[in-house]
């Protein structure tokens, strides 16, 4: 079947949804992967069980170390089908208090030759009340699979409300702070607007707690200025591990302006941010030890790059950009491919 063969998405499907403008290309998978009952049915054949893919994550013990970022699914509107794809774990969202309508269109483009994605999204979104009706039909029908939930606002007590009513509803919560298209969240990047929130959370927190952190920027940006950045970061980092937060994800979209998006800037996924991902991680690791799941997210498209993000320090990775660009196989031919890598890596010790 041509969606079980990750060739035939490569050479026939996906240069079809790509004549198709990015947001509507979207439409079109989220549509598809709203009617669970095809997905579920070849679910057997998107697995691959091997002990050496086994991972732990925040003290949940995944089959793989491969998860869908959030961003994909919004809504939390396509779980029983992306559960499906072979995925260690998934995370859904983000979800915000009240509905938003997100930024202005054109808003998500795509560039295939460098393997990107570029977005001014903004969050849209039905909110909370309708994530949380299809987060409990999700639990009711018994899935196994980890799943985290995403969460995001401007304000203390948007975050608070998101979590409280969500927490029981997933393994595990995630606090996007650094998405480059939502105004307000900034506010998190001070170290000390960090701890309050954390600590309001904490409050009454009973499942593990991941942040989402903003990136390194620009590999030209000025060594002054990069130190600055990085400095910046680390704060940030320490504030979570001083409140105990479980996990973290190493990191969102990087901010770039472009002229194409109405709003004229967005966050930059993909290829291009992969190495930039790579060396946050090396420093993020060095700074919290071994106390912290680390989660890659950043360019993150085959099993070489997974396994170059667990040697820098990373628990598990994350993919969305490489989700739309492999398709529905992306999760089973990274953990074939991590396996291969592996298998290289120990015969070359070996020897």
């Amino acid at each position: 079947m041509i969606i079980l063969n990750a060739d035939a998405y490569k050479n026939l499907v996906r240069p079809l949804l790509f004549t198709l403008p990015a947001e509507t290309a979207q439409k079109v998978a989220e549509k598809t992967l709203r009617s669970p009952i095809l997905w579920k049915s070849l679910g057997p054949a998107f697995q691959v069980r091997d002990r050496r893919l086994n991972a732990t994550m925040c003290g949940l013990p995944l089959a793989n170390p491969v998860g869908l970022a959030a961003g994909f699914d919004k809504d939390c509107e396509m779980l029983p089908s992306l559960a499906s794809l072979g995925f260690g774990y998934l995370t859904v969202g983000t979800v915000t208090l009240h509905p938003r309508p997100g930024n202005p269109k054109p808003r998500l483009f795509r560039d295939a030759g460098e393997s990107s994605l570029i977005n001014a999204l903004g969050f849209p979104g039905k909110g909370l009340i309708p994530a949380a009706r299809q987060l409990e039909l999700h639990r009711s029908v018994g899935s196994s699979l980890p799943l985290v939930v995403s969460i995001s606002g401007v304000t203390v007590d948007e975050i608070v409300r998101c979590h409280r009513r969500l927490e029981a509803l997933a393994d595990a919560v995630e606090i996007n702070i650094s998405s480059p298209n939502t105004a307000g969240l900034r506010l998190f990047h001070d170290p000390a607007s960090l701890t309050e929130l954390l600590g309001a959370v904490n409050e009454a927190r009973h499942r593990p707690l991941i942040v989402k952190l903003p990136p390194y920027p620009a590999p030209d940006l000025p060594s002054d200025k990069f130190a600055k950045s990085r400095g910046l970061l680390m704060a940030l980092v320490r504030a979570c591990k001083g409140q105990g937060v479980d996990g973290l994800t190493v990191a969102n979209t990087r901010p770039m302006a472009d002229s194409r998006l109405a709003v004229g800037s967005g966050g930059l996924s993909g290829r291009p941010v992969f190495s930039r991902m790579l060396e946050m991680v090396r420093d993020v690791r060095s700074e919290v030890g071994d106390r912290m799941s680390i989660n890659a997210c950043g360019g993150v498209f085959t099993g070489g790059d997974a396994l170059d993000a667990m040697l820098a320090g990373a628990t598990t990775v994350q993919t969305y950009t490489g989700f739309v660009y492999r398709g529905p196989t992306a999760a089973r031919e990274i953990n074939k491919e991590l396996l291969t890598a592996i298998s290289r890596m120990d015969a070359g010790v070996a020897s």
